[in-house]
């Protein structure tokens, strides 16, 4: 059983998403009558289920009258033809809030769908499959939720959940070295110290300074990480190792065996393609 997120963090952009659908009126709605039905949320595909509990705000945000029973709960496998959800109550209110609900349960069943791949491509080999943030604005905490109840993990939730000195920060601040420290002084004590390397050299690099928690094997081949993971371990330095860039599925195997810690994939959060789910009223 996975928790959501607090419904507060999120309920209002419920309401913007049914606002920016409805549009002035819903005269394709109004136009049919407005009767007690039923409803079923059915896949017609196997996929691994997230956003239910954000489904059900859906139809209340809509019409607290409806009644809605979830048959399955996120983190689940189901397969084609599963019905997944029942909602009973007005005809209108349930046509109302049919597609926002859907777009949201599709694409947070389709980023679980994909995170669940992925963790299960590199069972067995002690590394963990981690989000980015490539998220869709608005959406994040959604999807960094999909991505656990895919059975992933999440990096940072927002910028001030960690310090992760990239190419960009690095170049900056003038040097690996002086990024750190100065990420040091500042940053909270528990706050973890994390730095994008590019080659072999920078993670040499990052082992010689004190404050460096992790480092982040950006685009390196297989051969690389192998030998940044011997590195790392004659060092005795007890840091983490996070592989990131052009990691596929196909790939996935054969980054995790080298001996890394995390895979972090954008894919789970920017490119997972929407879950096939429907809803039937009856």
């Amino acid at each position: 059983m996975f928790n959501p997120p607090h419904s507060i963090l999120y309920i209002d952009a419920l309401h913007a998403f049914l606002r920016e659908d409805w549009g002035t009126q819903d005269w394709t709605t109004d136009a049919v009558p407005d009767r007690p039905m039923a409803a079923q949320v059915v896949a017609k595909a196997e996929l691994v289920l997230a956003g239910m509990p954000i489904a059900v705000n859906v139809f209340r945000a809509v019409d607290p009258g409806l009644e809605v029973r979830c048959l399955n709960a996120d983190g689940e496998r189901v397969q084609p033809g599963q019905e997944v959800m029942t909602v009973t109550g007005s005809s209108r209110s349930i046509l109302m809030a049919e597609r926002v609900m859907l777009n949201l349960l599709q694409r947070l069943s389709g980023t679980a769908t994909l995170t669940r791949q992925f963790v299960e491509a590199i069972e067995g080999t002690g590394a963990r499959i981690l989000d980015t943030r490539k998220t869709t604005p608005g959406l994040k905490v959604l999807e960094k939720y999909a991505v656990r109840c895919g059975g992933g993990f999440n990096h940072r939730l927002t910028l001030g959940d960690g310090v992760l000195l990239k190419e960009n920060h690095i170049a900056a601040a003038g040097g690996i070295r002086v990024a750190v420290e100065s990420a040091k002084g500042i940053a909270p004590n528990l706050v973890k110290i994390e730095v994008e390397a590019e080659t072999l050299d920078q993670v040499r690099e990052c082992l010689t300074v004190a404050d460096v928690d992790g480092i982040l094997l950006d685009n390196m081949t297989n051969d690389q990480m192998r030998e940044a993971v011997q590195l790392r371990d004659a060092s005795g330095r007890r840091m983490f190792l996070e592989a990131s860039g052009n990691l596929s599925l196909d790939r996935a195997w054969s980054a995790a065996e080298t001996g890394v810690d995390f895979l972090s994939i954008g894919a789970l959060t920017h490119s997972a393609p929407a879950a096939d789910l429907s809803l039937r009223l009856a």
